[in-house]
């Protein structure tokens, strides 16, 4: 297991050399300019600030000054705001968004779990319809669309829940289940399938005819064994809930990394778009390489070579 992780540490580097040396070059081929802002009014002020950041130098010396600065993990300072470091902007806002995509994920995973299991258990037709409805609902409705519709009805309308940002434990409702549908969609379909496979099983039907309740073989065998759909969608799902979450982050104005990036953006603040950039691409690289692990040590058939 450690040649594996090895590897796939290694192949992760590459990755993100690879992810940032494409953001750059991106950037740079962006029309517009990060000194034209507010913070530059002045002509003098934009030519000032050309020069300290070294924006007239030659693109490739740029180029090897970002990659030489990255080798002593320093991800920059933002060309917008004066004095204000990429690192220090991540560690602001990524425990927001953690803390948001921490609830959404375990809810998703409670829901989704609990949704695909009735689905492939019950015997009444319309119990799996209805799971199947929501799960298809969830894939087909986009989260901003959502996101929107839940602060009409209930933020605007009814006047139940509160829906700028995460002040009180009231604030997480909202965001939660609009950042968590499609996963809980796609968590109930996978744990369905693999359920209603495991219950075919000659371990279920040996297990039963030893007088094991109907409730034990679901709990301790059929839904242990039908995870491993799950396992491996779970990783990648918690990383598209803290890396995904821009579009949610903006509506509902909380000030995590996905409502930073999308500000960046806005003003053009190359370094931290490049710095966030990378930053989130390790976050998704660490819970592949995670969810592989997990999914190693609960099938031994899998072999991690």
């Amino acid at each position: 297991m450690f040649k594996y992780v090895l590897k796939r540490v290694l192949i992760g580097f590459v990755t993100l050399f690879v992810l940032g040396s494409a953001t750059f070059f991106l950037m740079k081929a962006t029309p517009g300019s990060p000194v034209n802002g507010e913070r530059f009014k002045s002509k003098e002020a934009q030519e000032l600030a050309i020069i300290r950041y070294g924006l007239d130098r030659p693109v490739f010396e740029q180029y090897t000054m970002y990659l030489n600065n990255l080798a002593h993990g320093d991800l920059g300072e933002s060309y917008v705001k004066e004095g204000v470091y990429v690192d220090k902007t991540i560690a602001d806002t990524f425990p927001v968004t953690a803390r948001l995509g921490g609830v959404a994920f375990l809810f998703a995973l409670v829901v989704g779990i609990t949704l695909g299991t009735t689905a492939a258990l019950s015997k009444r037709k319309w119990v799996n319809n209805v799971c199947m409805f929501v799960a298809t609902i969830g894939v087909s409705v986009p989260s901003f669309l959502l996101s929107m519709f839940l602060i009409i009805i209930f933020g605007v309308e009814l006047r139940l829940l509160p829906f700028v940002g995460l002040r009180t434990p009231a604030n997480y409702v909202l965001p939660v289940i609009a950042l968590s549908l499609y996963p809980i969609s796609m968590i109930a379909r996978l744990t369905r399938s693999s359920m209603l496979e495991v219950m075919k099983q000659d371990y279920i039907i040996l297990a039963r005819s030893k007088g094991t309740s109907y409730k034990m073989v679901v709990i301790k065998h059929a839904l242990k064994n039908a995870m491993l759909p799950v396992v491996t969608y779970a990783g990648p799902a918690f990383a598209f809930m803290l890396t995904g979450s821009f579009v949610v982050e903006t509506i509902f104005s909380i000030p995590g990394t996905g409502k930073e990036f999308v500000s960046n953006i806005s003003n053009r603040d190359y370094q931290m778009i490049m710095g966030l950039t990378l930053f989130l691409g390790a976050l998704i690289i660490t819970f592949n390489i995670i969810t592989d692990i997990v999914a190693a040590m609960i099938d031994p058939r899998i072999k991690l070579k």
